[in-house]
Parts: C-alpha cells; structure tokens; sequence
C-alpha cells in the first residue's frame, strides 16, 4: 500500500491530508511540480490524487508538517525537612476533624428536624381561598 512507503517518516493520517491538501491545489489549478510526459499524464487520467502520490514519492512537496507535542513541565521537587513532614501532617489532621465536626452538626440537625416533625404541613384545598371566591362571599 501506499502509506506503508512513509511508515518512518509520516502517519497515515499525515499522509491522507498531505494527499488531499495537494489533491486539491492541483484540482484548482496549481502547476505541477514534476516534468511528466503526456502519455503518463493520460495513464493517470488526470487524476489529481495520482499526481499528488507522484509528487509525495519523488519528494517535491514543499509541505511541511508540524506535530504539536505536549509540553514537558519541569518540576523541581525539593526534599522537605523533618519538620516540614510533621507540619503537613498535623495540618491533614485538623482538616479531617473539621470535616467530622462538620458532619458531626450536620447529622445533629436532621435529627433534630426529624424529631420536630414534618417540615411543611400538607397543604388542603379548604385552606386555599381565591380571591373570585371571596368577593362572592361579601357580596
């Protein structure tokens, strides 16, 4: 296959799009770059694709491609003291026991709303007065 040609040097992504993009140019009428007889221009039926796998292989593309790679962050790790492990660790622990304390009135509440009762009481259609209803009530 075609592709199998660029292993080292391109993907078969890379490749489709260099193919395309130059398929295309060509298909617009962008000059070709190899000196091709006009018995291989009619073997190839004019096909802009065939005349940009040509190109590719002879290597007279002036396209270039660019892999955007992730960037390598350069972290500087610094070796912490006896101290310093000591300190982190004792600030983890307060931080856990604000949590619990946290939890702690949490659940307190709701226990004590569910020993109150129900929030809201359930509303009846008795309790609901509209005001058309009123007016007829005066009059």
């Amino acid at each position: 296959m075609f592709v199998e040609k660029f292993e080292g040097k391109f993907t078969k992504y890379e490749v489709a799009r260099i193919l395309g993009a130059r398929s295309l140019q060509l298909a617009m009428d962008a000059p070709i770059l190899l000196k091709l007889s006009k018995e291989e221009e009619e073997k190839m039926n004019y096909n802009t694709l065939d005349i940009a796998e040509k190109e590719l292989e002879s290597g007279v593309l002036p396209i270039t491609v660019r892999r955007p790679l992730p960037k390598k962050s350069g972290k500087i790790l610094k070796k912490l003291s006896e101290e310093e492990i000591r300190e982190k660790l004792e600030k983890a622990k307060e931080e856990k026991s604000n949590d619990k304390d946290i939890e702690n009135n949490e659940e307190k509440e709701e226990k004590e709303i569910a020993e109150e009762g129900e929030i809201m009481e359930i509303a009846n259609p008795e309790d609901e007065v509209s005001e058309e209803t009123e007016e007829i009530e005066e009059d």
